[in-house]
């Protein structure tokens, strides 16, 4: 759990600092040179993600090219972009955008032969509905499979012409809670519902009568986020993420006429790894073959997340890519015929790093590195594992500053968002730029946490400011305890959920940190689940309701006010900084404003920023460099770390 460089010692037995420079804050949070990286269908053309005008925007150029030869066929001045999708004509590209983190994603059209042209919004829909998901390479010619809400409350789906923009309803929900799944065709093949009490009921469904038959139920809390199903593109079943006879996570099969469950992966004490039910920006569970879309790898959290070959060719292609570094595989892309790919792996201490390979050849070939940071410079991440008070077994990850003996450190407790999600290995910017200022970092799954099995997720119910609050102060008191951080200095920073979290850290146990940051946090847990777009509200059963309670039971209501952070404002000594995007439709800010008014009243030390061009989350580079300016200013003055000129 030491860093790789200590402080050397001189003959007066001093230590010599030997930490690094100060890494800009601009350096840091720009955007990539090159993200998101994707291999065409024919395997002639790489797209990724790269600034232009001032935003991250794609490109695409040819697979033996560079950079120099490469065109910007998007234009985005205002947001950046994040996902986008190769289409099965080698003119067209698609890509998603919302309005100032509104979340209102649109599905556009751009023209790769007239790259310089204006792109088209193929889903001209109103204020508050928006594009869920786009399955761009289905097995109908010239056409896309589109999830959205044009009604509202319902997420349904439409086959999307898209050379001409014309949609045709595929399924209409009858019920906001209930879905169907389709095969490649586009054709309903699965249904997946609720009952009163939530548990989950997937069904078979009939492709010449539409009549369903209910195959499996599976626990709802203990799949807050959703079942994970996918059908299996031959019909004769589904996979699923099934805790089965274990407490852990495993990918199984789901035989279509006889119900009966078999294993296709799973690794002994880890579970399937659904960070990406939470962000399709994040490494996917699964990889599936572009030619069959037959899955072909799972992904296994873990101290290093692994990812487990289910297909025999891609378990070649796997340990050829696995002899060119020794980071972590997080996306892939192949052409159609599976021979190139582009791979791009997660490391701790830089970057993603992306490659190109040949499987007909053997050639491959570094795409990209990010060399603005001497990786030196930056901090390793170790795994780490405490019980909590009640003997919970918590898993967590510690980055110490490099150059300074870890000892009596100022420690930064990072609390991840959701609270369904999970911290993983791998490089964060935050994290650098946190121990690059001199803290020791640590990050916890603490009880609600996903990828850490059904006991550890389910002994969060009920917990919200209780056992879930208490798992972050054993973990802080962990690394007292083992010498790391020094207890007067400790600070808890946290977005979304970690940004509530922040709030129940200074008013729950306000002796306990020295400054805290609540960035996009819940401040009142009522309003929060109140003011949640109308699909959110109608999918709560087994996460918020579960988890915290049914806001139209008086006494649940009665709970979820004691556990919200504005009902204790007034025990709030700690210096506060609270960031928030104006256009969030997650945590309104109303969230943060009612923290900050009654603050600034009594005259405690808070400072408050509000981005008007951001919504759940900063992502435009200048709104990031102004966030962690703030954050490291915030921090220095009362934790006592490193900062550079503002």
């Amino acid at each position: 759990m030491n860093p790789e460089r200590r402080s050397e010692t001189t003959t007066s037995g001093r230590p010599t600092d030997r930490r690094p420079a100060l890494i800009d804050v601009e350096t840091l949070f720009a955007d990539p040179r090159f993200s998101s990286p994707s291999i065409s269908p024919d395997g002639t053309r790489i797209a990724y993600l790269a600034p232009h005008r001032g935003r991250r925007n794609v490109w695409v150029r040819g697979v033996e090219e560079s950079h120099d030869d490469a065109v910007a066929v998007t234009h985005d001045s205002r947001r950046g972009i994040s996902t986008y999708h190769w289409t099965d004509d080698p003119r067209f590209l698609l890509y998603l955008q919302d309005t100032d983190g509104n979340e209102d994603w649109h599905l556009f059209r751009v023209d790769l032969d007239a790259p310089d042209g204006p792109a088209v919004d193929l889903t001209p829909m109103d204020p508050g509905s928006r594009v869920f998901a786009v399955d761009a390479e289905t097995t109908v010619p010239g056409a896309a499979l589109v999830w959205m809400n044009p009604r509202p409350l319902y997420v349904d789906v439409y086959r999307l012409d898209v050379a001409t923009g014309a949609t045709t309803p595929v399924v209409e929900r009858d019920d906001p809670t209930e879905f169907f799944l389709l095969d490649r065709d586009g054709r309903p093949a699965w249904f997946v519902s609720k009952d009163g009490d939530g548990t989950h009921e997937i069904h078979a469904v009939d492709r010449g009568t539409g009549e369903r038959r209910l195959l499996h139920r599976l626990d709802g809390p203990a799949h807050p986020m959703g079942v994970f199903v996918l059908p299996l593109p031959d019909g004769s079943g589904a996979l699923l993420g099934d805790h089965h006879d274990s407490d852990d996570l495993r990918l199984l099969r789901l035989d279509r006429d006889t119900g009966e469950r078999t294993v296709v992966a799973a690794v002994d004490g880890h579970s399937l790894d659904t960070l990406s039910a939470a962000s399709d920006t994040l490494p996917p569970t699964v990889f599936a073959s572009r030619r069959t879309g037959e899955v072909i790898a799972a992904r296994f959290t873990g101290d290093r997340p692994q990812v487990v070959a289910i297909d025999p060719h891609f378990a070649e292609v796997q340990a050829a890519l696995g002899g060119l570094t020794d980071g972590v595989l997080g996306w892939v892309s192949s052409d159609v015929a599976e021979q190139r790919w582009v791979a791009t792996f997660l490391h701790d201490r830089e970057p993603p790093t992306t490659w190109f390979y040949d499987h007909s050849t053997g050639e491959a070939r570094l795409l990209f590195r990010d060399g603005r940071v001497d990786p030196a410079d930056l901090a390793p991440t170790t795994a780490v594992r405490f019980p909590a008070r009640d003997g919970l077994p918590l898993h967590g990850f510690l980055t110490l500053p490099v150059g300074v003996q870890p000892r009596d450190l100022p420690l930064v407790l990072l609390v991840h968002g959701g609270p369904w999600m999970h911290d993983t290995w791998g490089y964060g910017a935050a994290v650098q730029f946190l121990a690059n200022r001199g803290y020791a970092v640590l990050r916890v799954n603490f009880r609600g946490s996903t990828g850490y099995g059904r006991r550890h997720l389910t002994a969060a119910i009920g917990e919200f400011a209780g056992a879930m609050h208490d798992d972050l102060i054993d973990a802080v008191d962990w690394a007292v305890a083992q010498g790391y951080a020094d207890p007067q200095r400790l600070g808890i920073v946290g977005g979304s959920y970690g940004g509530y979290a922040a709030l129940v850290g200074v008013t729950v146990t306000p002796e306990k940190f020295a400054a805290a940051v609540d960035y996009v946090g819940i401040s009142d847990l009522a309003n929060f689940l109140a003011t949640l777009p109308p699909f959110v509200r109608a999918n709560m059963t087994n996460n918020w309701i579960a988890y915290v309670g049914d806001p139209d039971d008086p006494a649940a209501l009665a709970d979820m006010r004691r556990r919200s952070p504005i009902t204790m404002v007034e025990r709030i000594r700690t210096p506060l900084l609270v960031a928030q995007g104006a256009n969030d439709v997650r945590v309104v800010q109303a969230e943060s404003d009612n923290i900050v008014a009654p603050l600034r009243e009594r005259g405690v030390p808070v400072e408050y920023l509000v981005a008007d061009d951001e919504g759940h989350g900063f992502e435009n580079p200048e709104n990031q460099v102004m966030l962690f300016r703030a954050i490291e200013r915030h921090l220095a003055a009362h934790l006592g770390g490193r900062a550079g000129a503002s």
